[in-house]
């Protein structure tokens, strides 16, 4: 499984606040053209999020991706054959659950086939909010609860305030999972090694891809590991000052046609 055209570029998106608006909810026409116009010229489209496969929208996967990297690093497909797939086993998994309530914190549990909210309402309206987000637009986070148990899940989203017990729930996370900082009170939890970055690595050494042929774009802290990595970083116009220190070029804003502009720029369309 070897791309042999050494012009052939990889190029990695964030989905939320790269491909879709966070102020329409929509994928910009022009961002929809110029996704299939870098495919025409032979260039390979990833989709390389934090959401895990069964919250990718559908008008997403209608454009015809190469490949989705999901869950930060947890899923990896390529032409519809899963790659990598990385959960947390069961026994640890509700470990972590147990902890979690007992240190007030809490958690959206993400996993391949639904997301689990806890039966209770959340005392953060933003919880609420993606709970109703992922009924919404994908009939998910409905049947099982987290206090149900029995499930299988890949990843964690984490939000915590001053009644939380934070520190004591990191120290019993540490062992075997990374924390990744999204600011206020927020956190994506992972599998040790799992991350955008390492998705990236698997795709262009499973593929061949040159190095300089590597392209990712985001706009949030989760994307800093894909920054790093890559040999061209770009980010949205409303970004997280945090990678502006990797971040080779900035393009526009989502909503001012920030893709086209971004891969205009490089000639990949």
């Amino acid at each position: 499984m070897t791309i042999s055209n050494s012009t052939t570029a990889a190029l990695f998106f964030d989905i939320d606040g790269t491909l879709i608006s966070d102020k329409t909810n929509k994928i910009p026409r022009s961002t929809i053209d110029a996704l299939q116009l870098a495919k025409d010229k032979g260039h390979l489209l990833f989709i390389n999020s934090g959401r895990t496969i069964c919250a990718i929208r559908p008008e997403l996967k209608a454009i015809n991706f190469d490949g989705f990297l999901c869950g930060c690093g947890t899923f990896i497909s390529y032409h519809g054959q899963v790659l990598f797939k990385r959960s947390i086993d069961e026994t640890r998994g509700n470990d972590i659950l147990d902890k979690m309530q007992a240190c007030n914190v809490d958690c959206i549990v993400e996993g391949s086939k639904d997301i689990y909210f806890p039966r209770h309402i959340s005392r953060f309206a933003d919880m609420e909010k993606q709970r109703n987000y992922y009924k919404a637009y994908f009939g998910l986070a409905q049947k099982t609860h987290i206090e149900d148990r029995g499930f299988i899940f890949d990843k964690l989203f984490a939000r915590t305030d001053e009644k939380s017990d934070k520190q004591a729930f990191f120290d019993f996370l540490s062992e075997d999972m990374d924390i990744i900082d999204r600011t206020e009170g927020r956190y994506e939890i992972v599998p040790k090694g799992c991350s955008k970055a390492a998705a990236c690595d698997y795709i262009v050494k499973k593929l061949g891809i040159a190095p300089e042929n590597t392209y990712v774009f985001g706009d949030s802290t989760n994307d800093m590991p894909m920054f790093q990595y890559a040999r061209h970083a770009v980010a949205m116009g409303c970004h997280d000052k945090t990678l502006e220190p990797y971040a080779e070029f900035i393009t526009k804003d989502v909503e001012e046609d920030g893709i086209a502009h971004a891969l205009k720029h490089y000639g990949l369309i």
